[in-house]
């Protein structure tokens, strides 16, 4: 039993050790490069990165994954896998012989436990990390690494209201770096100048939140962010954040026009880049300034956006909590007590869950709206209007019983109508029936055309059986084919197997077997399915297209009757032509 134990084990064993491979240290500073390059911009990629890093059997280049990776994590809001992630940093770390390397080495996984607690809101133990992440770069002089914690330390300070201080780091960190241009490559450059002048932005606006008298604390944030704006081309995320910033300053000064054209730039920018938080916050932004100006029912276009986004991203639950607060007190102000009470209904059956988070809120950039009296606001809402809620749906089940009855009265009127009309009816269809006699002889003549046309088909299709021509042949053929296709010739009435024959230069059995063959199909079913989509198409793109008649749309594509028409249509959509217009 022991030995077999022992075999697994071993086995098992053999496994993990034969997944792990040397990496040329070429390749790690390629990966590193890779990971810091999307560390702020995208999650996902730079985790693709780390994760190909870890396939790695040097313990420096595990210890460094692991440490990257804590930070990824904890950004995914996966906690238990960031604090395991950076306890393996720390497990190879130590299996790094004492050297400058391994010094560098503590200073990154420090930086990287630093930025993992600040994601968690734990700024004093970041502080830490990142104060013993700066004493081992500072040991071994590594001035890009000593950059980097200092900038991070500045954004704690920021962030736990140390705000001079933190202008005051920034401001020496954008001066040391530009003093020090040589040393960093174009991107490293950038990058810095983006986040440092995002970070001063930040810290000179949140300064001005807290000391709301000091209105040229806005003037030196607008400043900054544009500036951030300037250096952020290739850094999507700080772009959005100091643009959207910046529309809040604008907010903030009553300049209205300029913070809605601002938002309307992030909405599109962070739609082209998928990231659905900023979309979110945008559309939040632009109800607040509409609600402000008192442009209600556009504010409510901008609110209901921010909630359908909301519903797709759980990291939006303050801006969907919000948006309800102020849809109730618009359909309060517009006099609608159902639509107020439900919208202060909604806030106040979500706001215990997330008024911890909402008064972290209150100071955040992004959301400029506090939340003192809120809760009583959406209370008295509420209250108001729930009488006028259950006495509305009372008459509203009134109403209803009311108009079935009517309808019932209106069904038995009809009937008897009907009775009435029955002998005026069937004279009605007999003089029909003579008219559709005439009509139907040229419709006959086409019937025998369209037998002859399927008889010949069968037999071509027969002929196939046992054709066969080469491959470069078949090809030409259809890129002939698709050549007409994009042309639009199969709307022509005479788009017939022996026209299409002659057209591309081949005769009607090699065509025949080509369009069997390649797309599944006899020629007529291929020609029909494409006049088909054509008009498919158009109901849909071409509002104009949809009130034209049946006989109309049939002569537009090459039909000769509307009836052979709408047969086509019903077989390929299901429904007639007249329906699925009016369902589009």
């Amino acid at each position: 039993m022991r030995l077999i134990i022992s075999f697994l084990l071993f086995f098992v064993l053999n496994i993990g050790f034969s997944q792990k491979k040397q990496i040329s240290e070429q390749e790690y500073l390629r990966l590193q490069d890779k990971i810091r390059l999307h560390f702020n911009a995208n999650v996902d990629s730079a985790l693709v990165y780390a994760y190909q890093m870890e396939k790695s059997n040097n313990n420096k280049h595990l210890a460094f994954a692991n440490g990257v990776m804590s930070v990824f994590f904890q950004r995914k809001g996966n906690t238990k896998e960031a604090q395991k992630r950076y306890k393996a940093a720390f497990y190879y770390l130590e299996k790094i012989p004492e050297s400058n390397e391994k010094i560098q080495m503590k200073s990154y996984i420090y930086n990287y436990g630093g930025l993992a607690e600040w994601t968690r809101g734990n700024f004093s133990k970041a502080l830490e990390d990142y104060q013993t992440g700066l004493k081992f770069s500072t040991q071994i002089g590594d001035v890009k690494q000593i950059i980097k914690i200092k900038g991070n330390i500045a954004l704690v300070n920021e962030a736990v209201g140390n705000y001079q201080l933190s202008i005051k780091n920034l401001k020496f960190l954008t001066v040391f770096v530009d003093e020090n241009e040589g040393v960093f490559t174009k991107v490293e450059l950038l990058n810095y100048k983006s986040n440092y002048n995002l970070g001063l932005g930040t810290a000179y606006e949140s300064y001005f939140m807290k000391n709301l008298s000091k209105r040229y604390l806005l003037d030196s944030a607008e400043y900054y962010y544009k500036k951030a704006i300037n250096y952020s081309q290739n850094f999507v995320d700080n772009k959005i954040s100091a643009q959207l910033s910046l529309g809040n300053l604008y907010n903030w000064k009553h300049d209205f026009k300029s913070a809605e054209k601002t938002y309307y730039d992030v909405i599109f920018l962070a739609q082209q880049n998928n990231i659905i938080d900023a979309v979110c916050i945008a559309n939040y932004n632009l109800g607040d300034i509409y609600y402000t100006t008192k442009k209600y029912d556009k504010a409510l276009v901008f609110f209901k956006k921010c909630d359908s986004v909301a519903a797709i991203s759980d990291t939006n639950k303050i801006a969907y909590l919000k948006s309800n607060f102020y849809q109730a007190k618009i359909y309060n102000i517009l006099k609608k007590p159902d639509l107020a009470y439900k919208h202060s209904k909604i806030y106040l059956d979500n706001y215990e869950l997330y008024e911890a988070k909402l008064s972290k809120e209150a100071l955040e950039v992004n959301y400029k709206q506090g939340v003192d009296g809120l809760a009583a606001e959406m209370i008295s809402i509420e209250k108001k209007y729930q009488n006028d809620v259950f006495l509305s749906r009372g008459l509203k089940v009134f109403y209803v019983l009311m108009f079935v009855g009517i309808v019932f009265l209106l069904i038995k009127n009809i009937r008897d109508k009907n009775k009435a009309h029955k002998k005026m009816n069937a004279l009605i269809e007999e003089f029909k029936a003579n008219i559709e006699k005439k009509n139907n002889t040229e419709f006959e003549i086409e019937e025998k055309e369209e037998l002859v046309f399927e008889q010949e088909e069968i037999q071509l299709k027969k002929e196939n059986v046992n054709l066969s021509i080469d491959e470069a042949k078949e090809n030409k053929i259809v890129e002939k084919l698709l050549a007409l296709e994009s042309k639009h010739e199969y709307l022509n009435a005479d788009f017939t197997l022996p026209y299409v024959a002659k057209k591309i230069k081949t005769n009607t059995t090699y065509l025949s077997y080509v369009v069997n063959k390649r797309f599944g199909k006899s020629f007529g079913e291929y020609s029909n399915e494409l006049k088909i989509n054509y008009v498919i198409n158009e109901m849909i793109t071409n509002h104009m297209y949809r009130k034209y008649s049946t006989q109309a749309i049939a002569e537009s594509v090459g039909f000769k009757n509307a009836v052979s028409f709408a047969k086509s249509f019903r077989k390929r959509t299901g429904v007639s032509p007249a329906q699925f217009a009016s369902n589009v």
